[in-house]
């Protein structure tokens, strides 16, 4: 019988190092969030104005605002995911297989 040598065989760890791209994915989440808060409460003041004083500024206001705050909560969300798959926590969709070229196009029953 061989012998075995003792000890662990693990390899050298990485070393970790500043990614930029990173750090600009947490500033543009964290603005986006910022900005999704500020448009809410915006919102939720133009809503009071336009149902006491009947404005119908106050009202375009009241839309602009609220589909701001859709679109900084869908950039906070699309930005999260990114980061997400940055740091290795989530991975994207698999490619689909390629597709045979001899086979006719509409699946098993279309050579019928």
């Amino acid at each position: 019988m061989a012998a075995v040598a003792g000890g662990k065989r693990v390899g050298s760890k990485a070393k970790r190092h500043f990614r930029p791209a990173l750090l600009l994915l947490a500033v543009g989440i964290t603005f986006a969030i910022v900005a999704w808060g500020y448009l809410v409460l915006a919102a939720i003041d133009f809503g009071a104005d336009a149902r006491h004083d009947d404005k119908s500024s106050a009202w375009l206001m009241l839309a602009i605002a609220s589909l701001g705050a859709m679109t900084c909560l869908f950039l906070a969300f699309l930005l999260a995911v990114r980061l997400a798959r940055a740091l290795g926590l989530v991975s994207g969709p698999e490619p689909r297989p390629e597709r045979d070229p001899e086979l006719p196009k509409g699946g098993k029953r279309a050579a019928r």
